[in-house]
This record gives C-alpha cells, structure tokens and sequence, in this order.
C-alpha cells in the first residue's frame, strides 16, 4: 500500500472511531478523534495510562486551535503564530464543555500542538477535528522515534499504523500560558526565548 492510500485509510479508521499510529515531527504518535469519548477511554486503556493525565491533542490549524483555546492570550497568538507548525505543546485554558474530561486530565487547560509533518496534519484536515497525540508507547516506557521502536504488542492492540519517519526525533517544548507566569512543563525541541515568555 503506497503512503498515499495508507493515510486515507486512517483518516476512514479515525472517522468511524478507530484507534492509529502514526509519525509525526517528533516522534510516533497514538491517537483518535477528539469527539468519540468511546474511542478516547479505549486509547487511556491502551497506553494504561491514568484519566487524571492529560494527554496531547493536535491540530492542523491555528485556526482549529481557537476553537478549543477559551483565552484567545496575546501570548498565546504569538507562540502559536511564531512556532506552528513545530514542537512545541502549548497549554491553556479551554472549553471545557467541548473537551472529554480525560483528556485535560480532569481541569481545564488542554495541551495542544500543531506538528510539522505532512501526515498527521493532512490527516487532521480530512477529519476535520483535531486527534489525540501522545506517543505510541505503553505509559511510562520509552518514546519511540523509529518506526523499529514501536513496540510490537502495541501495535496489534490498534486498527492501523501508518509507517513514515520523524525528523525532529526529540520530544516537543511544553509551556503552561495558564499560569502567570508562565511556565515550562517539559523542555524539548523547541527553546523558547526570554522574550517568548514575557506577556
């Protein structure tokens, strides 16, 4: 199956509530839509990971980030608009009411990242919705980067897995514009700068 017809059956998986790995610029991805709380409390099952952890969500647009961000932040815009797409998860407050409780972990920031890879954000414009995007990895294992380092239990626990390559290979920045200030939950790929951080 060339690439082309692998990514259209995932978008078809995707859109009937199905579960996908899939590369992007950081790392290998797991994800579903955003919009099927079925589909959502099987992938925390899967990765046997906690409904109190919040989990990534990605985007293919700024745009379809506002419709999630409840704070349109003059900071917020400015990363967004300076690092999309790239590596870097920027946390919010949302709206809570169009958000599935687990995956903001039960508050009301979500996590939310527009990636640099041609896959995932044309499979996010087909949806038309943004997908889950934490790494394809049993909570608390290894990241993995590589195709090879999918870990094969795993992958037969999902309905598909798009192969492909991640060029960043190093997990995305996350910084919390919830908080003043704000603050870096996780350095990864992307360095902010002193200014980045100022509101």
């Amino acid at each position: 199956m060339s690439q082309k017809e692998d990514i259209k059956k995932a978008v078809k998986i995707l859109h009937d509530g199905g579960i996908i790995i899939f590369p992007t610029d950081t790392a290998f991805g797991i994800g579903c839509r955003i919009d099927s709380k079925e589909s959502v409390d099987r992938l925390f099952a899967l990765r046997k990971r906690s409904i109190d952890h919040a989990t990534p969500v990605l985007v293919s647009s700024i745009d379809m980030a506002l419709r999630y961000f409840a704070e349109h932040k003059e900071l917020v815009l400015s990363l967004m608009k300076k690092y999309w797409p790239g590596a870097l998860t920027i946390v919010s407050t949302c709206h809570t009411d169009q958000i599935y409780s687990p995956i903001r972990g039960g508050k009301e920031n979500i996590g939310l990242r527009m990636p640099d890879h041609p896959v995932p954000l044309f499979i996010i414009r087909e949806l038309g919705v943004p997908i889950l995007g934490p790494s394809a990895n049993f909570h608390g294992e290894k990241t993995p980067f590589l195709f090879e380092a999918l870990d094969q239990r795993l992958m037969d626990l999902v309905d598909f897995v798009v192969p492909g390559d991640c060029a960043v290979r190093r997990a995305s920045t996350v910084v919390d514009c919830s908080t003043i200030p704000i603050s870096i939950v996780r350095q990864g790929a992307v360095q902010l700068s002193e200014d980045d951080m100022k509101i």
